[in-house]
């Protein structure tokens, strides 16, 4: 046996290389944007800045993936910030209410999404706060501001491309496939522990957080390169096949234990024809060459709890603006767009109030930090190397921070990263007014404030609710049905994405609730499977067989449904037959039926 150890990165002052490098990229691209910013004479330069701050990203898939969305999102909100505004010129609150209604939409959108999808669609959302309202007691201007804002967003983009490109970012592409792979041990181990019948809901749990939280990633590789579109496809097959072995697997220990040995042979017989599957598309993905199989990774949607959050952002951004303007503060619509900012990007993450009140504490640091560049350490400079000079800790301090996998110091980065140049607003002369960056400073330390006060009032929708809603829907949803037109697999791995969703309202801590998820994504992945099978014989001798077993599975009548196993046992040739396969998958799903619904279903022997 020869011992191995993993190779220890790189580190200084305890950080990673790449954290350094990656930041050094920031730094560089944040400079690039204000420097063409101010070459082609854009108003607000610093939205450039914000731009790459947003786009941050360790790979170069990932900051591609965003910018094209970010890049939709935009158009989108500069469309309907048009039509706002022309709708309601002049009528102040009838655009608040507008926009308000505008902002609960995109997070309608945002909660049926996920990655930087969701994202597009929240920014969708707050860039009408941020020309509309900005503007709106200038209509005239919305269109030349929606221009200016997009030129500093594409010089953003194209700044922080050229950086990566220039200095070789990492692609995402070779990390993701070693992911894949040890995903795929991982999903062995845990076969050969169920194959002893000491399978884990814990490790279940893990693996299934794990797959479906690399969705996000495989669609951000589609654009790192020429074969980007191969590669994320391979990826995609092999995540959702890994669930559907994940699933097979767990099967070894779902049923009975007085299983007839035909029954229990078939379950490993379909644990190893998934696990060959996950090995060809992960062939594919090594190979760069499309999978044999090309699987969608469907993300579960759902809706009731997506309007109830949409309702919620738009009740707050009310309460927001209704504040402000009781307080006759006329130029608080920078606390407004702000406000819409937080409120929107925190339905993204798993709790919309600690985002809020991430952003509450980064604010005052963000303004510290800032007037500290701008009075001290500038100090009336308006040379350009020396604000490219002077940004150099800030920017790469708070980039530090982001790879983080604290939350809050994630958080913090982000915060400052974005929030520092928005409070300087570089300009070339750059005008150093305290009496402005005060007022400034109190309208940004203001927002999250609001904010969390509107939360207070009218709660996110909390984490209990979340499970509730998850679970009434999954009870709804057993059947044969599947009006999706999805494969097993990809149904599977859709209700795989559930449980992540489920998981992510801390329901790791909810066991009875955890147990009953589980048994449902048992029985339908079950169910399905034998749907499949069935429609083998739709046009056969066999069909009014299959039609009967089809009604079974609908009734939950376990006692038929060996029936006609019986039946499709004595039809099989050999023991490898499509009948022998239906039948023995129809035995396993009427065990599973009887498990779990209580001593009174009935049970025949077959």
């Amino acid at each position: 046996m020869v011992a191995t150890t993993a190779q220890q990165p790189f580190t200084t002052a305890r950080i990673p290389a790449g954290s350094w490098t990656f930041a050094v990229r920031v730094w560089l691209a944040t400079i690039l944007a204000l420097f063409v910013s101010f070459w082609l004479q854009l108003e607000a330069p610093f939205t450039a800045a914000v731009t790459v701050a947003i786009l941050a990203e360790p790979t170069r898939g990932q900051a591609l993936d965003k910018a094209a969305f970010r890049l939709t999102g935009t158009i989108v909100g500069v469309a309907a910030s048009i039509a706002i505004t022309g709708l309601f010129s002049q009528t102040r609150d009838l655009i608040l209410a507008a926009s308000a209604v505008w902002l609960g939409l995109c997070v309608f959108a945002s909660k049926l999404l996920d990655g930087n999808r969701a994202y597009a669609a929240v920014l969708s959302g707050y860039t009408v706060a941020n020309i509309a309202i900005q503007q709106i007691d200038n209509p005239q201007n919305v269109f030349d501001a929606s221009v200016e804002r997009g030129a500093a967003i594409a010089v953003g983009i194209i700044s922080i491309a050229v950086v990566n490109v220039l200095l070789s970012a990492p692609d995402r592409q070779s990390r993701l496939a070693v992911q894949l792979a040890t995903i795929h041990r991982r999903v062995r181990d845990y076969a050969s522990v169920a194959y002893r019948g000491e399978g884990d809901s814990a490790t279940f749990l893990a693996l299934v957080r794990d797959i479906v939280g690399l969705r996000p990633d495989v669609a951000s590789v589609a654009l790192e390169s020429s074969s980007g579109t191969v590669v994320s496809a391979a990826a995609r097959s092999a995540t959702v096949s890994l669930i559907a072995e994940l699933q097979a697997a767990r099967a070894l220990t779902a049923s009975h234990t007085d299983l007839e040995p035909d029954a229990s042979a078939w379950k490993m017989r379909e644990l190893l024809r998934r696990d060959d599957h996950v090995c060809q598309d992960l062939l594919a993905l090594r190979s760069v060459k499309w999978p044999s199989r090309s699987q969608r990774a469907p993300l579960y949607r759902s809706f009731r709890i997506a309007a109830d959050t949409a309702v919620r952002a738009a009740l707050w951004f009310a309460i927001a603006s209704t504040l402000f303007v009781w307080a006759g503060w006329s130029a608080a619509s920078a606390s407004l767009y702000l406000v819409a900012t937080v409120a929107a990007l925190g339905v993204t993450t798993p709790n919309p109030r600690d985002f809020a009140a991430i952003a509450l504490v980064g604010a005052p640091v963000a303004v510290l930090l800032a007037g500290i560049l701008e009075f001290v350490v500038l100090d009336g400079a308006d040379a350009f190397p020396t604000l490219a000079i002077a940004l150099a800790p800030f920017a790469i301090g708070a980039a530090l921070l982001l790879p983080s996998q604290n939350p809050v110091w994630s958080g913090l980065g982000r915060i400052n990263l974005i929030a520092i140049p928005t409070i300087l607003a570089p300009s070339n002369p750059q005008s150093y007014n305290p009496e402005a960056f005060l007022f400034t400073s109190l309208f940004i330390v203001a927002a999250p404030a609001v904010l969390l006060a509107a939360q207070m009032l009218i709660p996110p929708v909390s984490n209990e609710k979340q499970r509730s809603q998850l679970l009434a829907e999954v009870r709804g949803e057993l059947g044969p049905d599947n009006k999706n037109s999805e494969t097993p697999e990809e149904a599977t791995f859709r209700d795989a994405s559930r449980i992540g969703q489920f998981l992510s309202a801390d329901g790791a801590q909810d066991n009875r609730a955890v147990a009953e998820l589980l048994s449902c994504f048992d029985r339908s992945a079950m169910i399905r499977l034998c749907s499949t099978k069935l429609t083998q014989f739709a046009d056969g001798p066999l069909a009014p067989l299959a039609r009967q077993a089809r009604e079974a599975i609908g009734t939950r009548d376990t006692a038929a449904l060996r029936a006609v196993a019986r039946v499709l046992r004595a039809n099989a040739s050999h023991k490898d037959a499509i009948e022998a396969e239906t039948a023995e998958c129809l035995v396993l799903t009427s065990d599973m039926i009887d498990r779990n619904s209580g001593p009174n279903s009935s049970r025949e022997a077959t």
